[in-house]
């Protein structure tokens, strides 16, 4: 071996990462991106989860229990209800995952001590969710005997099944690490083989090429789609309890929406391997800060600002109010939305640099 010649190798290949910018960049981007979201933004310590409180009771004592339960800055009490109804409605809607539901014998109960005094109502379809309310339920109160007995009722999931947690998330993520991926060596592709220069030659629209590199991905990720839910239901009874339309309907509009990023990445990138690159850069905030594997109510406000730009949070929430809480389109509208918005920018800038590209 001529240690001259090696020399010579390794510092040809130096000079040549030193020119890919976004290779050099990726080296020192995605240590500093997983050091800041595994350090800052993903918290196990879940704070500030949306809630809602019905007393019944309306007493000086279940309003102190109000206060206290509201002072461990685990439930944000941000309605203060009614009637059971609207309960209902909240966590259907996924407005709230907890409610506090005081019954209207709350003083008799805390002297006989034979029932409950108080009921935590949860939403039984995120887990960290449900850990955090059997926490709460032996939360100490100042100068109170302890509340022995609160009961925790899990709605949609009251077995605690993992895998009606999981499998809903399952889709989105699927289907991000496919669509994204698929389409984001599409153009990139066409131009390492020469046939983007053919393309100019030719009357096709900026439009017409990018819809037609979206276009055929679309029908495989409903046929993955429907793999999984086949699978789920076979493996792990993971039911639909809502609309098996609308959940089609919630998961084209996904499909769109990340066919449409990886359509994006391929104008930026100048080869399949930076457009590969790019597509998993994309991967690791979706994944780590949807809620998908992190709660989402422990990250702080600047992680959750990001998180709501992000595709995969907003499928997420479509995916597992359909599927497990049984609700429907008109229930989630601004989570889907969001991701016709979405769609409409990231294929709208993906078009002017097609255009770009093209001329």
């Amino acid at each position: 071996m001529n240690l001259r010649r090696l020399g010579a190798i390794v510092l040809k290949e130096l000079r040549q990462l030193r020119r890919d910018r976004l290779t050099f960049a990726m080296i020192v981007g995605i240590p500093i991106l997983q050091l800041v979201l595994f350090g800052y933004a993903i918290n196990m310590d879940v704070r500030g989860l949306h809630a809602a409180v019905l007393d019944q009771a309306d007493t000086a004592r279940s309003r102190e229990v109000v206060a206290e339960l509201g002072a461990s800055q685990v439930l944000d009490f941000r309605y203060h209800l009614a009637s059971p109804q609207v309960l209902d409605r909240l966590l259907r809607e996924g407005r709230i995952s907890a409610a506090l539901v005081i019954p209207p014998d709350f003083e008799a109960r805390l002297q006989e001590r034979d029932r409950p005094p108080l009921q935590l109502v949860v939403d039984g379809t995120d887990q960290v969710v449900q850990a955090s309310a059997r926490q709460l339920a032996a939360y100490p109160l100042p100068g109170w005997p302890r509340l022995t007995g609160v009961q925790v009722v899990n709605f949609y999931n009251p077995e605690r099944l993992a895998p009606l947690n999981t499998v809903p998330g399952l889709i989105g993520v699927i289907l991000t690490m496919t669509m994204v991926l698929f389409t984001a060596i599409a153009l990139v592709r066409e131009r390492e083989r020469g046939n983007m220069e053919l393309l100019i030659t030719t009357p096709v629209s900026p439009w017409e090429l990018t819809l037609g590199k979206v276009l055929p991905f679309v029908g495989i990720g409903l046929v993955q789609v429907t793999v999984i839910l086949v699978v789920g239901l076979w493996l792990f009874e993971v039911p639909v309890r809502g609309s098996l339309l609308e959940l089609y309907g919630a998961s084209l509009v996904f499909i769109l929406a990340s066919l449409t990023l990886g359509v994006f990445i391929s104008t930026l990138a100048r080869s399949q391997f930076q457009a590969m690159q790019m597509a998993f850069f994309t991967f690791l905030p979706q994944i780590l800060l949807s809620g998908f594997m992190f709660p989402f109510a422990g990250m702080p406000k600047a992680a959750q600002w990001i998180a709501e730009a992000l595709p995969l949070t907003h499928f997420l929430r479509l995916a597992r109010g359909i599927m497990l809480r049984g609700a429907g389109l008109a229930d989630l509208w601004l989570e889907l939305a969001v991701l016709g918005l979405f769609t409409l920018l990231m294929l709208s800038v993906a078009v002017m640099r097609v255009h770009k590209r093209l001329d």
